[in-house]
């Protein structure tokens, strides 16, 4: 008893005869109009860019100094936002970093961003710098010094 179906031990000069009954079946086409459409604006092998940037993400972070006890070392807690798997919700996500701080300059409770640099030891590879505060109150200024009138308040009663 063979293996191979009956159909496979048939000559190959029987099927070459057949002949599909419309032009249409697997793309073959008389017609000109049903072929690809080509252009003369675009070349028909497009050459790859010479130059491909690198991807860049994830150069530079911000967070919060959570660890100063290390020297020229700080730990940095960094948030982002990201949606939950199931719930599509937008969920704080947090992790930690070990970033190098040649000044001993951070103490815990700064904001700092991390550039991410060459690999400093086993587990830092980013640089910590300093990010100005972002609410800073503004100088008060006094109502009637603007206007340069004096308030009634200001003036002494006689």
């Amino acid at each position: 008893m063979s293996l191979t179906s009956p159909l496979l031990q048939l000559p190959l000069s029987q099927f070459k005869s057949l002949s599909l009954s419309t032009p249409f079946i697997n793309g073959s086409s008389s017609l000109s109009r049903l072929s690809k459409p080509s252009s003369s604006i675009t070349s028909p092998n497009p050459s790859p860019p010479a130059f491909l940037p690198p991807i860049r993400a994830m150069r530079s972070m911000q967070g919060r100094v959570v660890c100063s006890t290390n020297d020229k070392t700080v730990s940095v807690e960094v948030t982002r936002l990201a949606p939950h798997p199931k719930y599509k919700r937008r969920v704080r996500k947090k992790k930690k970093y070990q970033a190098h701080d040649p000044l001993n300059q951070f103490q815990v409770g700064d904001f700092v961003q991390l550039e991410k640099t060459a690999p400093i030891s086993k587990t830092k590879a980013f640089l910590a710098v300093p990010v100005p505060p972002r609410n800073q109150p503004k100088p008060k200024e006094e109502d009637g010094q603007e206007l340069g009138l004096p308030l009634e308040s200001s003036l002494q009663q006689s």
